[in-house]
């Protein structure tokens, strides 16, 4: 077997520097928060911080994050080749299964000083039992709560990211055209998402954080359905959204297409979804609020009779994702009550859904970057709804 040594970061996504400017960051982040060291367990983060990535996520990873050194990054046994390749770390230490990873996390952070941590604990990945066993190996009741010192360093793209989210953003216009035309009369629901998966993987996509949404007749009209074999009929809406994902950095799309002429209603529908996006994305510069997006596309679709058939934010963050979401929406929403400023360099997807429940959804939606001269649309794809 080569040398260790020799895999590592054969495969980061990123070069040295980019990890290192985000650790520098980081560390003043943890400082200004008052611990010496920050213990990182969303897959999200570590990948930020230091680009590890696997499908093996599901067991105990951490990263410890000091506010002044090097990061110290655990892992199972198995994944421990894999952390070489893809991150530059020199610092990788590793429990056997069957070994409690607790106990050695705190061992780690004995042997490196650390006194005074906190624990990401909002994240989906560890549980809370674990967090108890961490809790009580250190010697406290509860671990302070460190979820909300990293996010805010992720709202503004790097270079770097901004041009694998553009890339992402192609892949993902490839996937939704190749739906489109692959929607008809007598095709399934299981053909549009072959045909939509293909074209984006053969664009370039790596593995998106979330499959396809793809639904058609009645069960359009039902949030977040995915793919079950329903055959397509004349007169059936469908609808259609995915992600690109590149170096796991996400860009989504979403449209609408219908076989036949679609209802009155429903033209009307999609009309005003087409106009509340558009609003929403003249409300995307530089010094409007996060707010201000969502209440501009809420007061066309208010004015037009239809505030039961929204019922939710216009948009979120997009950047880093791992299963089970493709989104940042746990990071900032375009939505009412949101005053953070908007700044160049994040990144949103505005999906401008309309829905008559049970019976159909109609809309469009856009990845868009945030310019120093308002929001640029990652799509040329066309909006309005595609009569098949």
């Amino acid at each position: 077997m080569p040398e260790l040594a020799e895999f590592r970061g054969c495969e980061a996504s990123f070069p040295k520097d980019e990890f290192k400017a985000r650790q520098a960051r980081a560390r003043a982040a943890i400082n200004a928060a008052g611990y010496d060291a920050l213990i990182v367990t969303t897959p999200e983060n570590i990948y930020w911080l230091t680009g590890r990535q696997t499908a093996g996520y599901f067991a105990f990873q951490a990263l410890i994050m000091p506010e002044e050194g090097e990061p110290t990054l655990l892992v199972r046994q198995l994944e421990l080749v894999g952390s070489i390749a893809n991150t530059w770390l020199d610092d990788i230490a590793v429990y056997q299964d069957g070994e409690e990873p607790a106990s050695l996390l705190v061992q780690l952070l004995r042997e490196r000083g650390i006194r005074r941590s906190a624990i990401e604990l909002a994240g989906w990945f560890l549980s809370p039992m674990l967090a108890q066993k961490i809790a009580a190996e250190i010697g406290v009741e509860t671990m302070p709560d460190g979820s909300g010192i990293l996010v805010p360093l992720r709202t503004v793209k790097s270079p770097a990211e901004l041009a694998a989210i553009r890339l992402a953003a192609t892949y993902a216009q490839a996937g939704l055209a190749a739906g489109i035309s692959a929607s008809g009369a007598g095709t399934d629901e299981n053909a549009i998402a072959a045909a939509m998966l293909d074209a984006a993987t053969r664009a370039g996509s790596e593995v998106m954080a979330m499959e396809p949404l793809i639904s058609s007749g009645p069960r359009s009209g039902l949030p977040h359905m995915t793919w079950r074999r329903r055959r397509l009929e004349e007169g059936d809406p469908v609808f259609l959204e995915l992600a690109g994902s590149h170096a796991r950095y996400h860009a989504a799309l979403m449209r609408t297409v219908w076989i036949g002429q679609p209802p009155v209603e429903a033209r009307r529908m999609m009309d005003c979804s087409l106009t509340a996006l558009d609003a929403a994305l003249s409300e995307i510069k530089p010094g409007a609020s996060c707010a201000a997006p969502h209440e501009a596309a809420q007061r066309v679709i208010d004015a037009a009779g239809y505030t039961a058939a929204f019922r939710k934010r216009i948009g979120y963050s997009m950047g880093v994702a791992f299963a089970p979401d493709w989104g940042e929406g746990g990071i900032l929403s375009l939505f009412s009550g949101v005053d953070r400023i908007i700044e160049p360099g994040m990144v949103f997807h505005l999906p401008a859904t309309l829905r008559s429940y049970g019976v159909w959804t109609v809309g469009a939606s856009e990845t868009v970057i945030v310019t120093e001269n308002g929001a640029e649309p990652l799509s040329n794809l066309q909006r309005d709804l595609t009569i098949r």
